[in-house]
């Protein structure tokens, strides 16, 4: 498991390579996205801090709260790092196909991706009554089912080619 804010400079790596720019609201949603893929596919949580329900959708709160200074606005500088951590190769070439295949979506689309019906957010939120609650935790399980789902819908499997 890796620190979010790690899994999130990677990202901005990405951006700033690329010239795609990246918001706060994509940045959390691109981390979650790819913890979720990697519970799918290896039952190994990415990131090493729970995935919470916001009013807004899914949110690992060390990245919101890292980037939440920029707003809506591209994020221009990577976020301080409390340790060495490093990805591997490995890691890096599934983050790359995460990126890749979601980088094309801005904040609001990947939002409204985490938001459909059945999802982890809409699980935790609507119907397990997280909506009275501020930040309640999405477990792990939940995640892992739905992108093991996901997974086996030849569809979606097709579309995210992971």
């Amino acid at each position: 498991m890796h620190n979010p804010i790690l899994i999130a400079n990677y990202f901005l790596t990405k951006s700033f390579q690329t010239g795609k720019e990246i918001t706060p609201m994509k940045l959390v949603k691109l981390v979650y996205i790819a913890h979720g893929w990697h519970l799918g596919l290896y039952n190994s949580p990415l990131i090493n801090e729970p995935v919470q329900a916001w009013k807004y959708g899914p949110v690992i709160g060390s990245v919101y709260h890292a980037f939440k200074d920029y707003s809506n606005y591209p994020i221009t500088q990577y976020a301080p790092l409390p340790d060495q951590e490093s990805l591997s190769p490995g890691l890096k070439q599934f983050l790359d196909r995460i990126w890749e295949v979601y980088s094309k979506f801005d904040g609001l689309q990947l939002s409204t991706m985490t938001h459909q019906p059945n999802t982890p957010w809409d699980i935790v939120w609507n119907k397990e009554g997280g909506k009275a609650k501020r930040a309640v935790i999405i477990g792990t399980d939940v995640i892992t089912e739905h992108y093991k789902s996901k997974m086996n819908d030849n569809a979606a499997a097709e579309s995210a080619a992971i």
